[in-house]
């Protein structure tokens, strides 16, 4: 009887210990865990650091990080405390949790400049790969290409949150739906110059803003006063020359003797 007592103690010691450094190596875990998040959300832009420091929150915040919808994690915890007890059912919502998690893993680890196999290392080591992607020397980089879930209406993030950046590339990829912020259109923060206007399209006539009024055209500037005008210069005089010959008078035509007397003899005609 005593050596069943002594042994039954001995389990109970045995099962207590276990479970103080069970739920040391937890703690241990949640406070790495969070430390490391807390780092990341620091370079893709997260403000606040206790984001990184609330169970379930900062899941969220991470799959929202990975241009997936955070209220996924809601929708698997709610499902675990209702479905939980069903064997099946259980692991079947813990198995799609963490196909969340690897997904948004995946898009994170593009935007700290990692290849997609990087992933492979979240999968079986988390904690080591948040260290690696918390200190390492990456920037966050938004402009990648869109997710090829962004536009699900299920799965994409559609949340805006104070304090959390916005994901560009979160946005619909061409084919999906909304064209991504960055896409096709010009570069946040870029203006055209003063004064340009974009060519327009043969035919087309550019719909008058109201209450605009063109500005007015330059006036033409004066004309250049004309130049003095300058008198002309009179040639001076030629000089005098031998003067003509004076003409020489005509002859003197010869008198015209005046005619005979009629002979009163002849008739008259």
């Amino acid at each position: 009887m005593d050596s069943y007592y002594n042994d039954s103690g001995a389990a109970a010691a045995v099962l207590v210990v276990m479970m103080l450094f069970g739920f040391i190596f937890a703690i241990a875990g949640y406070v790495l865990t969070s430390l490391f998040l807390m780092k990341i959300f620091e370079k893709a832009g997260v403000q606040g650091k206790w984001r990184a420091w609330v169970p379930v929150y900062n899941a969220m915040v991470f799959l929202k990080l990975g241009d997936m919808s955070p209220w996924l994690i809601l929708y698997g915890v709610g499902a675990t405390i209702l479905l939980g007890w069903v064997p099946v059912i259980g692991q079947i919502v813990g198995i799609a949790a963490g196909v969340l998690m690897v997904l948004a893993a995946y898009r994170v680890g593009q935007k700290l400049q990692k290849e997609g196999a990087w992933v492979v290392l979240y999968i079986f080591l988390s904690v080591i790969w948040l260290g690696i992607n918390a200190f390492d020397k990456s920037r966050w980089n938004t402009q990648i290409p869109p997710a090829p879930w962004a536009g699900n209406a299920f799965f994409g993030d559609r949340t805006v949150w104070d304090g959390v950046p916005v994901q560009s590339s979160a946005q619909a990829a061409p084919g999906y739906g909304a064209v991504p912020q960055g896409y096709g259109g010009a570069p946040q923060g870029y203006a055209p110059p003063q004064g340009y206007q974009p060519p327009a399209a043969p035919g087309y006539q550019q719909p008058a803003t109201p209450g605009y009024q063109p500005p007015a055209a330059p006036a033409t500037p004066p004309a250049a006063p004309a130049a003095p005008a300058v008198p002309p210069v009179t040639p001076p005089p030629a000089a005098p020359g031998t003067p003509p010959a004076p003409p020489t008078a005509p002859p003197a035509a010869p008198p015209v003797p005046p005619a005979p007397p009629a002979d009163p003899t002849q008739p008259s005609a």
